[in-house]
């Protein structure tokens, strides 16, 4: 299930946000890969900061809704394999889109992203979290363990 927002006047014109407020409904990044690609897209690959804007203004707009939407990430089609040769000063620069884009635009939260074993990437949602050194927990994105449920 979800929620699809069409657009006449972008390449990428359908974008369909799925939020989960039942945790046990949330899933991994595998799973949410899959069920993007069994709907005929794929993760979200977000290619300019205007279509960053255009996604937090979506997910205002949810929120905004009287869903009761609350903390949980969002996840986007940013991933890296698991290149255990991946250096921390290499490592954002192993990061790829799941779609195949070559999209090099970035959103990153500060000090993100902390690799190591977190290779699959979210978009930040947490509106009553207290605001760390980057602002605001709110649509930066983070790399995240991709066994995590979001």
């Amino acid at each position: 299930s979800g929620q699809k927002v069409c657009y006449g006047d972008l390449k990428n014109s359908c974008y369909k946000l799925a939020y989960f407020q039942d945790l046990s409904r949330r899933v991994g990044f595998q799973e949410a890969r899959q069920a993007c690609e069994i709907d005929g897209g794929a993760l979200l690959s977000l290619e300019s900061e205007a279509e960053q804007q255009l996604i937090e203004n979506m997910l205002q707009n949810l929120t905004k809704s009287g869903s009761g939407i609350s903390d949980g990430d969002f996840w986007i089609g940013l991933w890296r394999s698991d290149d255990g040769l991946a250096t921390s000063r290499a490592c954002p620069d192993l990061y790829q889109w799941a779609d195949g884009s070559i999209s090099l635009f970035r959103n990153w939260y500060t000090d993100e992203p902390s690799c190591g074993s977190e290779a699959c990437v979210v978009m930040y949602h947490q509106p009553t979290a207290n605001p760390g050194l980057g602002g605001p927990y709110l649509y930066q994105w983070n790399d995240d363990r991709c066994n995590m449920k979001h």
